[in-house]
């Protein structure tokens, strides 16, 4: 299960491969919090969708799973920027987690955040917990998913999230099968999916929820994006406005 590591650097950017030059993650070295590549920011684009702080004061997210450790972009930032959550990590390969360690600053393994090495999927089926974000982004060194890219896959974690649940999944938009993957999201969440455009990469990011509605105005989102901007570094106002052009808010409205 182990891939071939590489790593390079550029320009102050550390970046990993799995033994060809695509990129399967990076870590800008005097900044190791913040999300270099453009797919990774639209991964926490979540935190667009839902409140940080519910009615009742609970914070979003509380509970976070990330399926594919790949550089542990999310896993440091969600560890540095959301203190709040608890965070578990599934990497089906060793090797992948021993770089992360090594020269990617993986988090230290403590009550509030662990890794587990194995299959995203069977973990999903096997563990009961319910989940306030779960983000995929599992790939091999030829860009396939694997069973992280079935129905039945995307119908487990739909049961796996708690009310105000969202899933996040980075799909390679460059790839024939990109328009199949999110047809087989939107069934497992009956329409309650939803594309953002393609970035710069070619990558796109696909949602899928199931328990409370998700309305946001357009202005609410910009709102939200330059708060989190202030909070964390973090800038989704491009993003939002990526949403717009492409008509993604229609009425000026994101409903999923």
């Amino acid at each position: 299960m182990n891939p071939p590591i590489d790593i390079s650097e550029e320009a102050g950017v550390r970046y990993l491969h799995f033994g060809s030059d695509w990129i399967q993650g990076a870590m800008r070295i005097r900044k190791p919090y913040a999300l270099e590549l453009a797919y990774t920011r639209e991964m926490m684009a979540g935190l667009l969708l839902r409140d940080g702080l519910a009615a009742d004061g609970a914070h979003w997210p509380r509970k976070v799973l990330i399926i594919g450790l790949g550089a542990a972009s999310l896993a440091r930032f969600v560890h540095h920027h959301l203190p709040q959550a608890k965070i578990r990590v599934v990497e089906i390969a060793p090797a992948v987690v021993a770089a992360a360690r090594q020269f990617f600053k993986l988090p230290t393994e403590d009550a509030r955040f662990s890794v587990h090495i194995g299959c995203g999927a069977q973990f999903v089926l096997e563990h009961d917990e319910t989940w306030d974000y779960v983000l995929i982004d599992g790939f091999d060194r030829n860009a396939r998913a694997g069973v992280l890219d079935t129905e039945p896959f995307h119908q487990a974690v739909r049961a796996r999230l708690s009310a105000r649940g969202i899933m996040a999944v980075n799909l390679f938009g460059r790839s024939r099968g990109y328009k199949a993957s999110l047809e087989r999201i939107v069934r497992a969440f009956d329409d309650r999916a939803l594309a953002f455009p393609s970035c710069d990469s070619g990558n796109v990011v696909a949602f899928g929820t199931a328990g409370e509605p998700i309305e946001r105005g357009v202005d609410e989102l910009r709102e939200r994006a330059r708060q989190l901007k202030t909070e964390t570094g973090l800038d989704l106002l491009p993003t939002v406005t990526r949403l717009e052009a492409a008509g993604g808010l229609p009425g000026g409205m994101l409903r999923i």
